[in-house]
């Protein structure tokens, strides 16, 4: 997860304090991440929280670089995708990096479609 957290989004690392963001996701009925294993280690995972009255948000997406290139996150996101419209969800929404042309093309092979763009803002 810290190579999730400063590869996508560096920017915040320092004001993240992932240890207690993971305790509240792994502690949720509402959300949880799920991972891919090859023989016993982890090599990617998918999130999912967020919910709406009729949706739920998936991410993160994360697979370390070493492990990229066999469809891990491919396969997992359309699994978790799949496991919450199986377990009510009207509809599953996800942000991505839009200058990541590789996560852009796996959404839109499972499914996906790009619907608007988002900006962030901190104020300090």
């Amino acid at each position: 997860m810290r190579a999730f957290q400063h590869e996508a989004v560096p920017h915040d690392a320092p004001h993240m304090d992932l240890e207690t963001i993971l305790e509240r996701r792994l502690a949720s009925r509402a959300a949880g991440l799920v991972f891919w294993e090859v023989d016993s280690q982890p090599v990617s995972l998918c999130g999912h929280g967020g919910r709406t009255p009729h949706g739920i948000r998936i991410g993160p997406v994360y697979t370390p670089p070493e492990h990229r290139g066999h469809g891990y996150a491919s396969a997992l996101t359309a699994h978790v995708t799949q496991q919450q419209l199986d377990g009510g969800r009207d509809y599953c929404f996800l942000y991505t990096d839009l200058a990541n042309p590789t996560s852009n093309s796996i959404y839109t092979k499972i499914g996906y479609a790009h619907v608007c763009e988002a900006r962030d803002y901190a104020f300090d």
